[in-house]
């Protein structure tokens, strides 16, 4: 029986080595070809993974896709950049997977990407957000002072106090996950700084 094509080009095109250590130039050609393909359709693969979050509700007023659109919505609206405003709509995206530290996913995903300080807001955000709830689930909702002398700090918690923690109201007229698509795709066009920088320029 035939391979089909398209399979048997795969097969052809795979690097030969058995461990790493044996790789050849030309092995690692083929892999850099595949690997900045691959990494070009990466805001196709975050944006999918964001619509799993659609419907999600978990006790909340809205689900958490309408939350994460909402917070970049009244980012956007405020006048953010869209680094700020694609951080604001995937700051939540790891709760699928890091039930117990969906910030820390979240700020990985991005920081290829953004600045130090819109990374630092995403990967804390969950300490500063606490503040508005931690006190009903008998935790400390001060938690955040442990980074006070952080210099973004006050960045930090100006995001949670005008986007994250009021981005739960139903009757909110937010943009459509279409509508920063763009946005996202822009941002994630190059990274700004990974040690995978120079595989991925043609």
């Amino acid at each position: 029986m035939n391979k089909p094509e398209n399979l048997t080009h795969a097969i052809m095109e795979r690097a030969k080595f058995r461990e790493m250590k044996e790789g050849t130039k030309e092995d690692w050609a083929i892999i850099g070809a595949e690997y900045r393909a691959f990494a070009k359709d990466l805001p196709d693969r975050v944006l999918e993974h964001l619509k799993l979050l659609d419907g999600d509700f978990g006790g909340f007023p809205v689900c958490r896709l309408e939350h994460s659109l909402q917070t970049a919505t009244r980012a956007h609206r405020d006048g953010r950049d869209e680094q700020y405003s694609v951080m604001a709509l995937l700051h939540d995206i790891g709760d699928t997977l890091g039930s117990y530290n969906h910030p820390e996913v979240a700020a990985a995903i991005l920081k290829p990407f953004v600045t130090e300080e819109i990374h630092w807001i995403c990967q804390n955000h969950g300490a500063f957000q606490g503040y508005y709830y931690f006190h009903h689930l008998g935790m400390d909702r001060e938690i955040r002072e442990e980074f006070r002398d952080n210099p973004h700090f006050d960045a930090c918690a100006e995001f949670c106090e005008k986007y994250d923690q009021a981005a739960f109201d139903p009757d909110y007229e937010s943009e459509s996950l279409e509508f920063f698509e763009p946005m996202v795709r822009r941002v994630m066009a190059r990274p700004l700084a990974s040690m995978y920088k120079v595989a991925v320029e043609e």
